[in-house]
């Protein structure tokens, strides 16, 4: 089992910026992880994702060369930098982990959720 805790949200003007963090627990080695939001009314989308070393990472093209994901296993957390935001940008945003170390830009593909934390771009 993982479980994972996201944390960063909130309020932030158009342009600005904000950093969304993953904590996962449990079995978290060897698990690529991703990033997904879903805002009011919408469908769940994905936003980007990273292999287990790192080595690997991929973007929506809504957020390529504004968002960037990273990851420290040392400290099993998983971060979202978001840059220039838009109010666009306006959503809940889930923290998820697969059981393997492949990426994957699909939703389903990924086994664990966070609760979710909020961001709210404001123009």
């Amino acid at each position: 089992q993982v479980q994972l805790v996201e944390s960063g949200g909130g309020l932030v003007q158009a342009g600005g910026s904000q950093r969304l963090s993953c904590a996962a627990s449990g079995r978290t080695s060897g698990r690529a992880m991703g990033w997904f939001r879903q805002a009011p009314g919408k469908e769940r989308e994905f936003v980007s994702a990273i292999g287990w070393s790192g080595g690997s990472t991929y973007y929506a093209d809504s957020v390529k060369g504004r968002f960037t994901i990273s990851r420290d296993n040392a400290k099993n957390t998983v971060y979202l930098q978001m840059n220039s935001l838009r109010p666009e940008d306006t959503a809940v945003y889930y923290c998820a982990a697969r059981r393997f170390a492949a990426v994957s830009t699909n939703g389903e593909a990924y086994d664990y959720w966070g609760q979710g934390t909020q961001v709210t771009v404001s123009s």
